[in-house]
């Protein structure tokens, strides 16, 4: 029987580890700050509809059907470097079923691009993925060097892209006719200055604490209710896992586990890919980011691991949701058709990084002779 005043020393040993006290210091308000300032400053774009009125005055040149994917798709890219994928698929997606419904296009395929513009998009900024903006401030990345990881990997997606855009028939549509539509210019420019200033802060040219309080007070003064629309559940969604991942830091199993998964550069991309596919790239970046230095290989890892899987990304979450809401064709067709095309681009890419990788460690092992390729 187990005595509480004198308990058994090994038993206490072993569960010791387990009721461990996070640690205020584990807590990465940078990243946090960070954030709040993205969801707040994507709010606002969102508030003065500028991707609405870019993608209604595109489609007013489109005159078949591969143009309108084309053109729906390259927004799509570029919105996610600047609104992040998740404002993206819910903005151009019920905008482009309701073309497709009044002139009975197809559905599937085009949605499915959009949502991958989307996340090939957000994958190339800092700000277009909540968890790039973990990284740049985990590994303290510069913006030479971001780019340097995201321009490679935007380039292949994109030539991926091209050639799926060539068998897509070129059917005619109707020209969509548009009526005269302006932007909202002041609030817009002021809105583009807080984010050139976030930038800076991202990257810690300034303390990003504030370009926060710039977003927010623009926001309240644009419209408070802003400020009732940005994704607060995603702010605690980094807080919990720092206060975790806190945690299961002082258990030396678990550390040492873990350890174990990501001694490499192909190791991380692996472990990173993988556990996007189970628990979405945000947590898998936060919980695989506290145990590797290998911050190039978490950042394909990652950003990769967003295809796949419906709950790899955010996201494809919001895909999928948007498509249940406004697509008129079969949901269950368009799941099995949209995961199978999902995980052929995941499949696709990941073949091509590790020949990347193979490659070049062969070129330094057989040429150079020197340290291997290091992502």
């Amino acid at each position: 029987m187990l005595n509480i005043n004198n308990p058994n020393p090994t038993i206490v040993k072993i569960i010791k580890p387990f009721f461990a006290r996070p640690r205020f210091a584990d807590i990465n308000f940078h990243t946090l700050w960070s954030v709040a300032a993205m969801l707040t400053i994507i709010q606002i774009y969102a508030y003065l509809h500028v991707l609405d009125i870019l993608a209604y005055k595109l489609t007013s040149i489109a005159d078949n059907t591969r143009k309108l994917n084309m053109l729906f798709t390259a927004l799509a890219v570029i919105a996610g470097m600047f609104l992040g994928n998740d404002i993206t698929a819910l903005t151009l997606i019920p905008l482009y079923l309701n073309i497709a419904k009044r002139y009975k296009l197809p559905q599937i395929l085009p949605v499915t691009l959009i949502g991958m513009g989307a996340n090939i998009g957000a994958a190339f900024t800092p700000w277009g993925n909540p968890h790039n903006i973990f990284l740049v401030s985990r590994y303290n990345v510069s913006p030479l060097k971001f780019f340097e990881w995201s321009a490679p990997y935007l380039i292949l997606s994109l030539i991926i892209m091209l050639l799926v855009f060539l068998f897509i028939p070129k059917n005619e549509i109707p020209t969509q006719k548009t009526e005269p539509i302006r932007i909202s210019w002041p609030p817009t420019i002021i809105t583009t200055v807080v984010f050139i200033f976030f930038f800076f802060g991202v990257f810690r040219a300034i303390d990003i604490i504030w370009p926060l309080i710039v977003a927010i007070v623009l926001a309240l003064a644009i419209n408070p209710r802003i400020m009732l629309k940005i994704d607060y559940a995603l702010l605690l969604t980094f807080t919990g896992f720092f206060i975790f991942i806190s945690d299961i830091q002082q258990i030396p199993a678990i550390v040492n586990l873990i350890h174990d998964m990501v001694y490499s550069e192909i190791s991380t991309y692996f472990a990173s890919t993988i556990s996007s596919q189970v628990m979405s790239n945000v947590p898998s970046t936060i919980l695989v980011g506290k145990f590797t230095n290998y911050a190039q290989a978490l950042f394909l890892g990652s950003n990769i691991g967003g295809f796949g899987s419906a709950i790899g990304s955010m996201a494809n979450m919001l895909v999928l949701k948007s498509f249940n809401q406004h697509g008129s064709v079969s949901k269950k067709k368009f799941f099995i058709q949209w995961t199978i095309m999902q995980f052929a681009r995941l499949i696709t890419v990941i073949k091509m990084v590790i020949c990347k990788i193979l490659s070049l460690a062969i070129f330094f092992k057989t040429v150079i002779k020197g340290p291997p390729y290091v992502l």
